[in-house]
């Protein structure tokens, strides 16, 4: 892919830990002081065969190749000099250590090449998981229909792998209706999957006055992809332009969170009937899964007033576990955090969860925090 605009960024190669930085000083000291004692001891001793470790210590956290070929060079020199310095030495012995240092300045170059190439490769693949992931996930207005919204998405710390966290904001005919929901999965599987899910929701969320509709027409789009055992959690509202009544139909997702005078209401979430002003409690199957249950989708309605803040997130946060393997406490965190705007608090939130988990998260999260103004 083309950048629009703008140099390309060089390659740099990752600098090194301290205490590899350490390890590696110490090595050079110790090859100095082989030489200067071999320079200064009896002619008959030499140290030249430990000057063939000098191009692969030069080869540690270098990506250009020229570096450990010149440091064997010198170290060729070196090598010369102690064959003057020990007459009593045999030539042999003083050849066999050149040609050491040869064949390590060669293979420390080839390695050097090696790990830039496939590094520089890695980092090709990030960028387009990357842009594939930008691509999928939209930006999302910061106001939107009477709402304020932020969306705050963490990737894992996994090496060049996509998840499935997907969300959406859309102004409707029949109000905002926003969607958060985790593929089962990860990797290029799960995001063609979230990308059919989006498709679905964006269309059908403009036509579809029923949402439990809207959710049986994502359900059919993840059965249509014929991938066994594959199925989607996913939370559907509808928020209407006015009222305070919002429809929930949640497809076996996390509940929703609702904020309201410092206490936090669990929507949906089986037992916590009437706890926000809620109709009906629980969940459908996850998408992909709906012909495995009788009857048809059940919407949830409950109050969401002017001043409370509705907070969607997927498993990657209450899942999210400390040194001690305690789950991250979000409804207990939630509550406890001070009043602010949707962006500040889900970025408070984000530091908190980081902090937790000591700053790597296991699996990829998200976060959809909304305020009706």
């Amino acid at each position: 892919m083309k950048r629009a605009s703008g140099p390309a960024v060089p390659y740099r190669a990752p600098a090194l830990p301290r205490p590899a930085r350490l390890l590696v000083v110490a090595a050079y000291v110790l090859l100095a002081a082989a030489v200067g004692v071999d320079l200064t001891s009896d002619p008959r001793l030499t140290f030249s065969p430990v000057l063939g470790t000098a191009p692969v210590l030069a080869s540690i956290g270098t990506r250009r190749a020229r570096v450990p070929l010149l440091t064997g060079a010198v170290a060729l020199v070196l090598v010369a000099a102690l064959t003057l310095a020990d007459p009593g030495v045999p030539v042999t012995l003083h050849v066999t250590a050149a040609f050491t240092v040869l064949a390590l300045s060669c293979i420390s170059s080839a390695n050097v090449v090696l790990v830039a190439t496939r590094e520089r490769e890695l980092l090709r693949s990030r960028s387009v998981a990357t842009a594939a992931q930008q691509a999928l996930l939209r930006p999302v207005p910061e106001r939107v229909g009477g709402l304020r919204v932020a969306v705050r998405y963490l990737a894992a710390a996994a090496d060049a792998q996509v998840g499935g966290d997907l969300y959406e904001v859309l102004t409707t005919p029949f109000g905002v209706r926003l969607l958060i929901g985790d593929v089962r999965g990860k990797g290029l599987g799960a995001v063609e999957t979230a990308a059919d899910v989006l498709g679905a929701f964006r269309e059908a969320a403009q036509v579809e006055p029923e949402l439990g509709a809207v959710a049986r027409r994502l359900d059919a789009a993840v059965r249509r992809r014929g991938v066994t055992e594959e199925f989607v959690t996913a939370a559907l509202l509808t928020v209407p332009r006015s009222g305070e009544a919002v429809e929930l139909v949640n497809c076996g997702h996390l509940p929703p969170l609702v904020r309201r005078d410092g206490r936090v209401y669990a929507e949906g979430a089986e037992g916590a009937a009437g706890a926000a002003g809620a109709e009906d409690s629980g969940s459908d199957p996850p998408l992909a899964l709906r012909e495995l249950a009788e009857g048809s989708y059940r919407p949830v309605v409950f109050s969401f007033r002017a001043g409370d803040l509705l907070l969607l997130y997927t498993d990657g946060v209450t899942e999210a576990r400390d040194a001690a393997g305690r789950f991250y406490p979000l409804e207990r965190r939630l509550a406890a955090l001070p009043e602010s705007a949707p962006g500040v608090l889900a970025d408070r939130l984000v530091a908190d969860l980081l902090a937790y988990v000591g700053g790597e998260l296991t699996d990829d999260a998200a976060l959809l925090a909304v305020r009706r103004e």
